[in-house]
């Protein structure tokens, strides 16, 4: 996919679901898209970088940090990875840090703020879960696309 328009894809899809949250667009990419991989995790990023190590295949890791600012989900080596193994992006309730870094990087990252602290690697967390972001459920298999109006998730790809 080329070129997302959030505002677009909703006119079509008037079906889609917004993620009503402050998103702040911080990768190199500034719109992407692709079918949901679910991550549910509190300040550890274990299965973020357990996930962004694997194939990406142009999908999205959607992780749902329970809107915690103390702990940066993801960093600059993290985002390095996931651009190389083929993610397109990742939309994460929660905070990132090595803002710079990541700007440069060829992927899409959304997030709702920046903390330079990292998380404390424990292995707590899920995976390929449905969960909950802005009121509403995001399960596996979902696709969702981001750009600087916002995201939003369909049940169904979108053109």
């Amino acid at each position: 996919m080329s070129t997302i328009s959030t505002p677009d894809l909703s006119d079509a899809a008037p079906e889609v679901a917004v993620l009503a949250l402050p998103w702040i667009n911080y990768g190199g990419i500034r719109q992407f898209g692709g079918q949901v991989v679910t991550i549910k995790c509190h300040e550890d990023n274990s299965l973020v970088k357990q996930c962004v190590g694997e194939e990406g295949h142009g999908r999205v890791i959607v992780v749902d940090g329970g809107g915690s600012r103390r702990r940066a989900l993801l960093g600059d080596m993290l985002a390095e990875e996931a651009a190389a193994n083929g993610w397109a992006g990742l939309i994460i309730n929660g905070v990132i840090r090595d803002v710079d870094e990541i700007g440069g990087t060829s992927l899409g990252v959304q997030a709702l703020g920046s903390c330079p602290i990292k998380t404390e690697k424990l292995g707590v967390g899920q995976r390929d879960i449905a969960i909950q972001i802005g009121g509403v459920t995001v399960a596996p298999g979902d696709y969702a696309y981001a750009d600087n109006n916002g995201v939003i998730v369909s049940k169904r790809p979108l053109p």
